[in-house]
């Protein structure tokens, strides 16, 4: 196991640190749930300490009064300026879960046909059920519905829905049609975890979008430096996320093109040094 799935299982453990909560089935309610973490963990999975951001996000939206997630908004904000999708590869638990269903045997599509088609499509996704279906929800019937989470998140199914009713019977009896599509997500998503890698992530997480905006400037991540850079295309060539560029929106710096790169042209950045100003190692 390298530094980054570590630091992932890690992260993993310190999110859900609340132990107590797989045992009893029931969700930890301690002041720490008031903060988001980085990645995307389910508010609801009984060992979580912390807030999903687009769980917050959404349960903003989801009230009697329609309000706007300041809070939230100004969180995902500073992890975005800090770490941009850096946090997809390096601090997200549910990255971690599909690099290992990937690593199970089975067909592998190294190559998803279209794929340029289907990162947008994540955007539609972001907009329609994070922003469009929440509001329109409370301006008919005057509660918002946090409709992300409600019909398609594979994570909080996962996280969340698996362990409380494993050990809430009374959870389990009122279980209705939302449940079952929501583990028909998760069975398909789970069947694409083991032949592409990260779909989840490439092709629907709105989390990663609003990340990938700022994955350029972030300050941690990974950067290129030009002059070095010949355009061979070895860092798409090793890239399991098929990002065009490294550093690009796609990229979750897993640190494959570092390794790869014949001119020594990418690296992690310093966030105490300029990038632009930053050596690299020469050959």
């Amino acid at each position: 196991m390298d530094k980054r799935h570590v630091i992932q299982l890690l992260s993993a453990v310190i999110y859900n640190a609340h132990v107590p909560g797989f045992l009893n089935g029931r969700i930890f309610q301690g002041e720490s749930k008031a903060a988001c973490v980085p990645g995307l963990n389910c508010y609801s999975c009984p060992g979580a300490i912390g807030a999903c951001p687009l769980g917050a996000f959404q349960s903003v939206l989801s009230g009697t009064a329609l309000r706007i997630p300041f809070y939230v908004l100004g969180t995902v904000l500073l992890f975005g300026i800090l770490a941009g999708r850096f946090i997809c590869g390096w601090l997200c638990p549910f990255g971690l879960i599909q690099e290992a269903l990937y690593r199970l045997p089975g067909p592998k599509l190294r190559h998803v046909p279209g794929t340029g088609i289907l990162r947008y499509f994540r955007y539609g996704i972001a907009v329609v059920f994070v922003l469009i279906l929440p509001v329109a929800a409370y301006l008919i019937s005057g509660i918002g519905e946090p409709a992300f989470c409600k019909y398609i998140c594979p994570a909080g199914t996962l996280e969340a829905s698996v362990p409380l009713l494993l050990m809430n019977q009374s959870l389990a009896a009122a279980a209705g049609w939302i449940t079952v599509w929501k583990f028909f997500v998760l069975a398909f998503f789970l069947v694409l975890m083991i032949c592409i890698y990260r779909p989840f992530c490439r092709f629907v997480c709105p989390l990663g979008v609003w990340y990938g905006l700022w994955n350029r400037r972030a300050m941690l991540g990974i950067a290129v430096a030009e002059k070095r850079c010949t355009h061979c295309g070895t860092c798409h060539a090793v890239c399991p996320a098929e990002a065009v560029i490294a550093g690009n929106a796609e990229c979750i710096s897993c640190g494959r093109c570092v390794e790869s790169c014949p001119e020594k042209a990418i690296y992690f950045r310093n966030p105490l040094c300029d990038p632009e100003q930053l050596e690299v190692k020469s050959k």
